[in-house]
């Protein structure tokens, strides 16, 4: 798979369907996995669903198979996710769980973010690429400290 890399300014159709760019249609051709994040951001991951399958089940993987959280946790990625397919005309259509979650109105942002895309409204995502930019300068600023 070739990492998603970008981002594009969209907007959803009257009937909440977001145009794929052009460049990622033919790596999801075969479907996509449309899923909340982990960390509840206000956005929609959009999966290969083979990668969506390999980083839920690497998420599970490491948790006793009758714990409590592995249950909860397989709820949440299964049930917080939906397969969806490409239209003709690249189109996928945002279900209204997930579009009521990232607060999805008709100005979009598709954001690459290596193995999945995400789809963030303009607002939430302008608001939150200032926390993203200084949250990467710290990070990246105690690199050091952890050698």
């Amino acid at each position: 798979m070739v990492p998603f890399r970008g981002t594009f300014d969209h907007t959803l159709d009257a009937k909440n369907r977001l145009t794929v760019p052009a460049r990622y249609r033919a790596a999801l051709a075969e479907g996509v996995v449309l899923a909340m994040p982990v960390d509840l951001k206000p956005c929609v991951g959009v999966w290969h669903p083979e990668e969506y399958e390999r980083y839920s089940r690497r998420a599970l993987a490491e948790l006793p198979p009758l714990s409590p959280r592995l249950t909860e946790l397989e709820r949440f990625f299964y049930g917080s996710s939906q397969d969806a397919d490409l239209d003709a005309a690249g189109r996928i259509m945002v279900p209204g769980f997930l579009s009521e979650h990232a607060k999805l109105h008709k100005e979009v942002v598709v954001v690459g973010a290596g193995e999945r895309l995400e789809l963030w409204s303009k607002d939430a995502w302008n608001a939150h690429r200032p926390t993203l930019l200084s949250g990467v300068a710290e990070i990246t600023a105690h690199v050091d400290d952890t050698a």
